[in-house]
């Protein structure tokens, strides 16, 4: 009867604890850590000795999204072709989805096959499967394979770059209105460097196999209709991927109204790329400046990423949970820009816990931090994240328990 009682006044002293009103929140911020003011941010290099022609420019690093050069970055331009971007961004989402798949073959509709400018003459109601009209596309700059996969995925161009307008707000592409699909020169169609430079980092870190597109010199397809086959060659505008180390792309365009216009991405020692030149006067110009762009970036960065792969987690202790303690797991890797003489061994990391969370637990709650400092200064930080669910304890699990700690000790 002894032991009977005892039991009985250790459940009735847990269903006190877990009593409503006694909670607090996941995530909350760490107290100490992760304010504004102990931030370091990596500003513009605005006054880099660049020299460019072209009126408006911008060099961009991929995993951190710091802009390490400008010129008129938010100045509304003609975006010509390199409208594709958002388009050829849009298209690999639908595959990711599942919404569409490479093999899937596409009826081409009157509308379509009558876009002018560049284009690989597809004849209404030819048939061709999604990854050759992408490979149109992000080789050729086919307008017209553009506004047939804005069809089969959107069911019209409006629709379609409706959906591309949605996407930029999303990226936070505040200067950018889309009228249709492919950049041919319309009102109101216009974008700025800033903005194409951050579709293009959406695109290639996101789905880095574009390159094996992007990258191609020279190829073919072959026309098949009512009047047989015939076999039509690609070739790449982009004349970087035959000359610059490292290159992975992106995207050319060009009108009479937007003059010579490029996104050229590469890649070396980890890191990511985007220069971007809008309006240049002469395609010459475009590939030469953006060539000086990329060298400045490699020259004078290093990137800094953590993978979290060694970081040791210790479990959280969860407060009125079916279980005493929630495991964690990192968010996502952690990078930094370095400028020239700030070496990456420089920078050092560390891991805090919540000391307690209460439950109810969700997968992915906030339940700690990596914090990582720079000259003991905080240059950023990454969540760590519960790894699975941890239910609130109920009056069963609260006996299940104690009965657990008094008969087996644990």
């Amino acid at each position: 009867m002894k032991k009977i009682f005892q039991i009985i006044i250790s459940c009735t002293l847990i269903l006190t604890l877990i009593a409503p009103g006694i909670h607090a929140r996941i995530g909350q911020q760490l107290p100490g850590v992760g304010t504004d003011d102990e931030t370091i941010m990596v500003t513009s290099m605005v006054d880099a000795q660049l020299n460019l022609s072209s009126p408006s420019a911008v060099l961009l690093e991929g995993s951190t999204g710091t802009i390490i050069y400008e010129k008129n970055k938010d100045e509304r331009l003609r975006p010509a072709s390199i409208t594709k971007i958002m388009t050829i961004l849009l298209i690999y989402e639908a595959l990711d989805s599942g919404q569409i798949k490479l093999m899937d073959e596409v009826s081409v509709s009157e509308h379509a096959a009558s876009m002018g400018g560049s284009q690989v003459y597809l004849e209404p109601y030819e048939v061709q499967n999604v990854e050759t009209l992408l490979k149109c596309i992000v080789v050729a700059s086919a307008n017209d394979a553009s506004v047939a996969m804005a069809e089969f995925i959107a069911g019209s161009e409006e629709e379609f770059v409706a959906r591309m307008n949605e996407r930029a707000k999303e990226l936070g592409m505040n200067n950018t209105n889309f009228v249709n699909c492919c950049g041919l020169d319309e009102d109101n169609h216009y974008s700025t460097a800033y903005d194409v430079a951050l579709m293009s980092r959406e695109l290639i870190t996101k789905y880095p196999e574009v390159s094996n597109y992007a990258l191609i010199w020279m190829d073919t397809f072959v026309h098949t209709t009512r009047k047989g086959q015939t076999e039509f060659g690609l070739t790449n505008t982009n004349k970087l991927i035959k000359s610059y180390s490292g290159i992975t792309g992106l995207k050319t365009g060009s009108t009479s109204l937007a003059k010579y216009c490029l996104s050229a991405t590469a890649r070396r020692d980890n890191m990511d790329l985007i220069a971007v030149i809008m309006a240049a006067p002469d395609t010459k110009t475009r590939f030469g400046e953006a060539a000086k762009l990329l060298n400045y970036g490699f020259a004078n960065y290093k990137i800094f990423v953590d993978e979290n792969e060694d970081t040791v987690l210790e479990p959280v202790r969860v407060v009125k949970g079916v279980e005493d303690t929630v495991p964690g797991k990192v968010g996502s890797a952690y990078s930094y820009l370095c400028a020239k003489g700030v070496s990456p061994e420089d920078i050092r990391k560390e891991v805090i816990f919540n000391e307690e969370v209460f439950a109810p637990v969700a997968k992915g709650d906030k339940i700690g931090e990596i914090v990582y400092y720079l000259d003991n200064k905080k240059i950023g930080s990454v969540d760590i994240l519960a790894a699975k669910d941890v239910l609130k304890a109920g009056y069963g699990d609260c006996i299940g328990k104690v009965l657990k700690r008094y008969f087996l000790g644990k």
